[in-house]
């Protein structure tokens, strides 16, 4: 059983508690002797029952920029992390200190970068990572010789959430991750969806394998803490959040985690980041897809295995450590129950549904593999933590009065 730290800390903020990444990062700064005082809009998320938010604050309305100063004065708070893009885009843009407290975000210019999908591929083939075959289609361009240029199947994405999501609200258009294209009829087709606003997605070459996952904690040009893992599931089954995970060994994948450094390197990156592969064991290919600049979905696997992210930039930043991380176990897997379970009913159930034209689905395996995962002892959960059960119980509260409500329609 995890223990609470002697050591007590300066306090942190930690803005957003409602999922199992800033539940991960609250549990890592507690049992490391900090106190955190969460900000939330909800005070049944699954965050605020935790043992380890010393606080909580329910969320002002109106820009941060309005109440974070008092909150910050009020708390004695020495640190700041978000979860969210939308909050990072905000603090980004703030000062990098407010009195005596330190924003642990990255800065606006560094994370435009990272967030402009187009832009960090273009540096990453710079460098020498393999790069799928891109287009960002644009006004004026000639589509059809696109179309008939581009290597089917493809993905399309947008290369900037954050900033089309708005423009796709008001013209009453659906923004997806990513949608699956066939052939040259499907993408011309999705183009001319988009027509009206004069905006598209990013267009990409479809790269087979299985999603890896190389995690870095950047300082001063350096890489100070790694650890990797391997998607084995993710919802939807297509492609998504990742609902199981398994860490990947530490000498694995070497000469790719020293380009993922120069990668971030180049991206002139501080702090921690995700880099994510799609990785073809068969061909030994690594296809780059993005880099993750903020707090990603598979957290909770690098809690459990002893690589703490949140606390190696709080140690750093605010206390002045330099002394090397621990080495990471490299031996568990972690599982998100609820979307876990999502993924399974859809592919026992609902198997037209899933997008991927290429997704082996494998029911009777999949079914047989979800139930004895139960009994691995290398697998640990998102939620639950056997030293700190509010969180899972608050889950199971929530997913009741949800089916409750449901039943009463």
């Amino acid at each position: 059983m995890r223990r609470q730290a002697a050591t007590q800390h300066p306090p942190a903020i930690l803005l957003g508690l409602e999922n199992a990444i800033s539940l991960t990062v609250l549990r890592e700064l507690g049992e490391h002797g900090v106190p955190v005082h969460g900000v939330t809009r909800d005070a049944d998320s699954v965050g605020a029952a935790s043992r380890h938010c010393t606080r909580l604050h329910l969320r002002p309305s109106g820009p941060i920029a309005e109440w974070l100063p008092a909150l910050i004065a009020s708390t004695g708070a020495c640190a700041l992390f978000a979860i969210s893009e939308s909050d990072l885009l905000q603090l980004g843009a703030m000062p990098a200190m407010i009195g005596a407290c330190r924003l642990l975000v990255p800065r606006a210019e560094r994370f435009a970068r990272v967030i402009d999908k187009l832009q960090t591929l273009d540096i990453a083939r710079g460098i020498g990572l393999r790069v799928p075959q891109t287009w960002q289609p644009r006004v004026g361009e000639d589509f059809a010789a696109h179309i008939a240029a581009m290597r089917y199947p493809l993905v399309a994405k947008w290369a900037n959430p954050p900033e089309v999501i708005p423009l796709l609200d008001q013209a009453g258009l659906t923004w997806e991750k990513a949608v699956y294209l066939r052939n040259a009829e499907e993408l011309a087709a999705l183009l001319n969806q988009f027509m009206p606003i004069g905006r598209w997605p990013l267009i990409q070459q479809y790269c087979r394998g299985v999603g890896l996952g190389q995690m870095l904690h950047m300082r001063e040009g350096r890489a100070t803490l790694r650890f990797q893992h391997r998607r084995l599931h993710e919802w939807p089954p297509e492609g998504g959040v990742s609902t199981l995970c398994r860490a990947e060994p530490g000498d694995a994948h070497g000469a790719q985690m020293d380009l993922s450094e120069q990668l971030l390197r180049a991206l002139d990156w501080d702090g921690p980041a995700m880099v994510e592969y799609r990785y073809d064991a068969q061909t030994g290919d690594y296809w780059l897809m993005e880099v993750n600049g903020r707090f990603w979905g598979s957290l909770p696997l690098a809690w459990h295995s002893g690589a703490y992210f949140a606390w190696e930039s709080y140690r750093r930043a605010i206390l002045g450590q330099d002394d090397p991380a621990p080495r990471p176990r490299d031996t568990l897997r972690a599982r998100y129950m609820v979307p876990e379970t999502k993924r399974l009913l859809r592919i026992l159930f609902q198997p037209g549904r899933i997008a991927d034209p290429f997704f082996r689905r494998r029911p009777g395996l999949d079914f047989t593999a979800y139930l004895l995962s139960f009994l691995d002892p290398r697998a640990r959960y998102y939620v639950f933590s056997r030293s700190d059960t509010g969180p899972v119980l608050r889950d199971l509260t929530q997913m009741t009065k949800k089916m409750l409500r449901r039943e009463k329609r």
